[in-house]
């Protein structure tokens, strides 16, 4: 499953499913950058859960806490003569 695409500086966080197993076709939540989640895993041993985040993934999860970290920034570069957003729409869409 991919995740949806939010815009660069939209106050968002995206959680999304990787093989969810209920409810199955769940596609995940669009929630505020500051809202905190966490799942608890009922049954481990029988079904194995594994939580991945930018790339970094923990297996045989038992509980994990979902927040977003405020403390890292970064700067973009790019051509000023063209828009990021023009960019992004024909990245995204072929535009």
């Amino acid at each position: 499953m991919q995740g949806p695409i939010i815009p660069i500086g939209a106050p968002l966080m995206a959680l999304t499913p990787i093989s969810a197993f209920r409810p199955r076709r769940w596609g995940g939540a669009l929630l505020p950058d500051r809202a905190r989640v966490r799942i608890d895993v009922l049954e481990g041993d029988k079904r194995p859960v594994a939580a991945v985040a930018d790339h970094d993934e923990v297996r045989s999860v038992r509980s994990v806490e979902i927040s977003m970290d405020h403390s890292t920034s970064m700067h973009m570069l790019f051509d000023p003569g063209h828009s990021l957003d023009e960019r992004i729409l024909r990245e995204q869409f072929g535009y």
